[in-house]
């Protein structure tokens, strides 16, 4: 009998914000992966089964539950996964979902952080699999924050927002930004996002020549990091 292959849930809240670089990394590995759209199919089953949990961006805030009530369920399915430690990456609002699931607040921020910049590293970042973001500008697409959850190790921050990311334990990590963002498919949150970009006045051309410019060392470089991630897993 062939031995069981690890099972990853990617939950999406928009369509286009998908696991971008990371997906090579895990087929690589060869493990399953399953893809739910939040708020159109039960996430909270996949997020109490899975191996394995990414939950990825979206335009939405994690405190509009009440234009959003499935939220509800995703963030009381998160902390009861959390609580298990099992493993769990969060990406932009998959990290406020994490942070607000574990009593960590979750609010908007003072200005809109869209375009690529380089992190700057705590000590437990430079010892986490972050190191391999190290000098690589990543994707930063967001206008809210969060607090730390209680036992979160801060790994990362940018000079709009000093909690860009954090981890509890090994198996629980979580990122503002978007390391995952890759140059070949950027057009899309270019067209997918053109009313915020309108709006914040951002110049659209800029972005999409830093994204040819700056994605494919970002991509190496997430890669990376999602194996030492991958590799540091503790499993129950």
């Amino acid at each position: 009998m062939s031995p069981k292959k690890t099972q990853v849930v990617a939950i999406q809240h928009l369509a286009f914000e998908d696991l971008g670089s990371f997906e090579a990394v895990l087929r690589e590995q060869d493990m399953d992966i399953t893809h739910l759209q939040a708020g159109v199919d039960d996430v909270s089953q996949a997020l109490a089964q899975a191996d394995i949990a990414v939950v990825l961006g979206g335009p939405i805030g994690v405190y509009e539950t009440e234009a959003y009530p499935f939220l509800l369920d995703e963030i009381e399915a998160l902390r009861q996964r959390m609580l298990a430690r099992k493993p769990t990456l969060g990406i932009c609002l998959g990290s406020q979902l994490m942070a607000q699931a574990f009593g960590g607040r979750v609010y908007p921020g003072g200005q809109k952080e869209i375009g690529w910049g380089e992190l700057t590293l705590s000590d437990s970042g430079r010892r986490s699999p972050l190191q391999h973001l190290q000098g690589a500008a990543v994707l930063h697409w967001h206008g809210d924050t969060f607090e730390l959850p209680p036992d979160a190790e801060l790994l990362a921050s940018s000079p709009l927002y000093a909690n860009q990311a954090f981890r509890i334990g090994s198996n629980l990590l979580a990122l503002q930004c978007h390391p995952e963002a890759q140059a070949r498919t950027f057009e899309r949150w270019l067209i997918g996002h053109a009313g915020e970009l309108a709006s914040a006045r951002l110049d659209v051309p800029t972005l999409r020549a830093q994204a040819q410019r700056l994605g494919p060392t970002l991509e190496r470089a997430s890669q990376a990091m999602l194996r030492e991630w991958l590799a540091d897993l503790v499993w129950a």
